[in-house]
This record gives structure tokens, C-alpha cells and sequence, in this order.
């Protein structure tokens, strides 16, 4: 699959392109300059070519977070087949405009210069002589914003893009195959492709060192890592591929208490719950080198409304405040709500012990994908049961006729039941602490949902 790169200066309208080309809200738009400060990947389609689409942080030098920000910006270019240099139409060109043009030409890759904020013709003939003395082969005028002639644009990407080739089904003429083996085949891949991707999320406040750990994960520095506190704006989608499974790794903007929650980082905040809603597991780093804080449990707090699986990362351990001993004791007495949940105490920056992360992200996954069989279900249930009757509800008998698991990622079990509302939680934290006792679900969340038996066949009430 080809690479498209936006490459520009901040506030020149990358973004705001990338979304149109994109055809949704995918990266965050704003007047503030540098909004965009990592990597932004999307996978789209242009004529039915597919292509990746990659939306960089500006290209300046003024402190130490936009140095290392125009770093990755170039490092995107080199890695790209076609570049789109973004300049800002309202304002004349200067001299490192066409100096960064000439260094992006430099590289071999075909490139347009894309002057963006021209909203009419009288606008493109005043200015246009101006950037034509950059010498760009590939000239556009155009306005992101009203939509004026992005899609000249978009058919010159087209006619530099390959052609994916058609898909054949490996069917010989002489067999026979029903519509019904086509679902069943579709359902198969569907099942083996949930399988094989899983969907992490790293979440946490604000200098914990998610950047760093997602860095340490993927073998390199693909995500912008400052001692400037909340670097990270956009969530960052970095997919890698190991060992025949797709991880999809989410490094969420950092969050801080809700009184300092300003300007762009709201927005922020909205992309990262809404990322969560579509993770199957969170990656909660904790700063090991001091306190924990309210702020950790909130933020632990959205993984418990999304129901996903969770490992707790106690990351910068090489700097730890307490022991071994007393940081788990901590944990387990600060984050109550997440006692499933297993611990791991590493080092991003030094590498110590993030590779182990990955086993534990398999045997997690595999957890909250995992099914009991009915009838073993049943038999655990019951057994349950016999130990510890169901108590009655004012004096009239409680009856668990039978369960059964309908759902995965979390495991959700059903309990079918002449009474359900008058399950007390405390039995059903008993029945899911038996599931757990039984049954490998580290990591994992589980669900036990009372259901009514039907009516008519209901002879108990």
C-alpha cells in the first residue's frame, strides 16, 4: 500500500485536508498553532486505490517538543511514495518555504505544492506568480476550508497511485458451493481475523511516559517524546505485526484534572473516550516514582466503563518511590475496581522488561475472548449453588433454572432465573469469583446479567 505525507509549516491547513481526503473528523483542527504534534495515520480509499494517509506535526524549530515534532515529520516524508508540501496561501512565501520544498524535491518521491487559504480566482491570480517562482511541477490552489478545487487535487493523487489488483476466489469450475457455505466462509474469516487483531489502548495522565512505552513497544521512536507535560494531542494509531496477530496500539493524550482541561486538550479528551469505546484492552501506566493520585483512578475509571480487558503498566520502575511489595499492596488498595487486572513493573525509557508486555497482552486477550461451555458452565453453577443457597426473597424461593455465555470481549454470562431482580450482588460477585476460580479470566472483566425465564414457562412463581 502507497504513503501519502502532508508536509508543512503549523497552521497551514494539513489537518483540515487530511480529513477532507479522509472523508471524517479523523485529526483534530484548531487556530492554534502545532495542534497536530505526532504521526496521524488513516487508511483510505481514492477511486477504490488504496492508500495510507498521513497527516504530520508542523515543521518548526522553535523549542524542544516542535524540534523533535519536525524530526518526525521529515523521517514521514523519507517513508512516503507521494508528498503533499501545504503552504499558507494568505502569506507570502519566504525562504524556508523554499527551502524545505527543495530538500522534500531532494528526495526522489513525487510531490505537489499544495498552496492552501485561496478562496477565490482574484486571490490566485494576486498571489499566484508568488509561489510559482518555487519551480513545483505540481501546482494547486485551493481552499480546505470551502472545498475549492481539493478535488483537482484528489484525481492528480489518484493518477500517481497503483491499482490494486482484483480479488479472485479460488473456486474450480466444477464445484459446487451455497450461499450458505459463502456466510459460513465470511463468518470464518471474521472469527480469524478478530482473533488475530487486538485493539490496545494506553491511557494515563500526563507524563507517565504512554509516548515512551508506546516508543519501547514498537521498536522505535514513532511518537513524539518531550519532558514537556501533554505532548501527545491527537490519539495515535501505530499498528505492528507479530508473530501472525495485528496489534493496533492507541497512545491517548495524556488527561489532567478536569480545572485544567483547556482550549484544544477538550477535544483531545472527546478522541480518547471515543478511541476507548473501540479498544479491546487498556494499557493503564502508572508513574511508579511517586504518589498515586485521584486523577489515576478516574482515568482507570474509563476502562471500567468500557468494559475493557486491563493490565496495569507501573512504568519508570528503575526510579520506583516504594518496593516491589508495597507498590503491588498500593495498587491493589487504590484500584480496588480492578482486582482482575494483572501488574506489571517495567522501564519504557530502558527498555527494562517491556518485551514480557506483549506475552501478557496475548494471555489477557485471550482471557477476554475466551468461552465456557454450557454445560461445564452449568455444572459449575450448580455446584456453586450447593455450597451456598440461593437466600429467598421475602420467604419465596430463588431459582437459577440455568445460565449460559452469549458474548465475548468481556465474557458476558446470562443467568436464567424465575426471580432476577431479587439477586442480591453479593451472590453474584460469589458466582463470578467461582467462574474465575474455575476458569482463566485474568485480566478480564466479567458480566453476569439475571435474566427472567419465559412466563408460560414459569410454574415456580
Amino acid at each position: 500500500m502507497q504513503t501519502i505525507a502532508l508536509i508543512g509549516k503549523p497552521n497551514v491547513g494539513k489537518s483540515s485536508l487530511f480529513n477532507r481526503i479522509a472523508r471524517e473528523r479523523n485529526a483534530i483542527t484548531s487556530d492554534v498553532s502545532g495542534t497536530t504534534r505526532d504521526v496521524k495515520k488513516a487508511e483510505v480509499e481514492i477511486n477504490n486505490k488504496k492508500a495510507m494517509l498521513v497527516d504530520t506535526g508542523g515543521l518548526d524549530k522553535s523549542n524542544e517538543m516542535f524540534i523533535e515534532v519536525h524530526k518526525k515529520s521529515i523521517e514521514a516524508a523519507q517513508r512516503a511514495d507521494i508528498i503533499l508540501f501545504m503552504v499558507d496561501g494568505k502569506l507570502l512565501p519566504d525562504d524556508d518555504d523554499k527551502r524545505i520544498f527543495y530538500e522534500l524535491q531532494k528526495m526522489g518521491k513525487t510531490i505537489a505544492l499544495v498552496v492552501n487559504k485561496i478562496d477565490n480566482d482574484s486571490h490566485e491570480e494576486r498571489i499566484g506568480w508568488e509561489f510559482s517562482s518555487f519551480g513545483a511541477k505540481n501546482l494547486f490552489f485551493l481552499s480546505v476550508s470551502h472545498n475549492r478545487n481539493t478535488r483537482k487535487l484528489i484525481n492528480w493523487i489518484d493518477a500517481n497511485l497503483e491499482g490494486e489488483p482484483e480479488i479472485e476466489l479460488d473456486i474450480s469450475e466444477d464445484e459446487d458451493i451455497s450461499f450458505e457455505d459463502f456466510l459460513s466462509l465470511d463468518e470464518k474469516l471474521e472469527n480469524e481475523k478478530e482473533n488475530k487483531e487486538i485493539k490496545i489502548a494506553i491511557i494515563g495522565r500526563v507524563n507517565v511516559g504512554k509516548s515512551s512505552l508506546l516508543n519501547a513497544l514498537l521498536g522505535e521512536d514513532r511518537s513524539v517524546v518531550s519532558s514537556i507535560a501533554g505532548t501527545t494531542i491527537d490519539p495515535i494509531d501505530e499498528m505492528i505485526l507479530r508473530d501472525d496477530k495485528q496489534y493496533t496500539f492507541v497512545d491517548t493524550a495524556g488527561i489532567r484534572r478536569r480545572g485544567r482541561i483547556e482550549g484544544i486538550e477538550k477535544f483531545a479528551l472527546n478522541r480518547t473516550q471515543k478511541q476507548l469505546e473501540n479498544a479491546d484492552l487498556a494499557l493503564l501506566v502508572l508513574d511508579s516514582s511517586e504518589d498515586f493520585k485521584e486523577l489515576d483512578e478516574r482515568i482507570a475509571s474509563y476502562s471500567e466503563k468500557n468494559n475493557l480487558a486491563v493490565i496495569i503498566v507501573l512504568n519508570k520502575w528503575d526510579n520506583a518511590k516504594y518496593s516491589y511489595e508495597e507498590s503491588i499492596e498500593r495498587v491493589r488498595d487504590r484500584f480496588k475496581f480492578l482486582a482482575f487486572a494483572p501488574i506489571i513493573t517495567l522501564s519504557a525509557l530502558t527498555n527494562k522488561r517491556v518485551h514480557k508486555l506483549y506475552d501478557l497482552i496475548d494471555r489477557v486477550y485471550e482471557n477476554y475472548t475466551r468461552r465456557v461451555p454450557t454445560a461445564k458452565l452449568n455444572e459449575l453453577i450448580k455446584y456453586a449453588n450447593q455450597r451456598h443457597h440461593l437466600p429467598s426473597d421475602m420467604g419465596k424461593l430463588v431459582k437459577i433454572y440455568f445460565s449460559t455465555q452469549f458474548d465475548i470481549k468481556p465474557p458476558r454470562f446470562a443467568l436464567i432465573m424465575n426471580r432476577p431482580k431479587a439477586l442480591h450482588f453479593s451472590y453474584k460477585r460469589y458466582l463470578m469469583n467461582q467462574i474465575r476460580k474455575q476458569y482463566d479470566f485474568e485480566g478480564s472483566p466479567l458480566i453476569l446479567e439475571p435474566k427472567k425465564k419465559k412466563v408460560e414457562e414459569d410454574f415456580d412463581e
